[in-house]
């Protein structure tokens, strides 16, 4: 039982990791409570990502990878102050890392501020260019949230 679980947790991982928004597989595996945070965010079982991933960045609190998680299931939830506070440690930590810019410009939109998401666009392309997948969703984001 322990085998099928851990090849479907892997199949998870890899499908995920194939579109850019997967952790580490470092991470994976030593982290059990990531694994459960990631399969929760996976699921939008908001509240459990939550729970799992507050357990996870205790075992690993220099992970931008968990504090992008956790920023991004706070979202969710409408907790704007906790969401914020784990993207500024996820750009912290890395400052390049190309998820938390495209989720900490959503967030800004959702709050209202134009501006600081398209600060967060402009990062994006200076990292990985138009091109890249982060880049163009955010700019979506922006894009429709100009419109309404």
């Amino acid at each position: 039982m322990k085998k099928i679980i851990f090849v479907i947790l892997l199949i998870c991982v890899g499908v995920v990791y194939a579109n850019g928004t997967a952790p580490k597989p470092d991470a994976v595996a030593e982290n059990a409570d990531f694994i459960a945070g990631h399969t929760a965010v996976l699921a939008k079982d908001w509240q459990g990502a939550v729970t799992a991933l507050n357990k996870a960045v205790k075992k690993s609190p220099e992970n931008a990878d968990i504090h992008n998680y956790l920023g991004y299931a706070y979202r969710h939830l409408g907790e704007m102050d906790l969401s914020f506070a784990h993207y500024t440690q996820a750009l912290k930590i890395n400052p390049n890392h190309r998820a938390v810019h495209e989720y900490i410009g959503e967030a800004y939109l959702k709050v209202g501020k134009l501006d600081k998401a398209m600060e967060h666009l402009a990062r994006l392309e200076q990292i990985c260019g138009t091109g890249c997948e982060d880049y163009q969703d955010l700019a979506k984001a922006i894009e429709a949230y100009k419109k309404k």
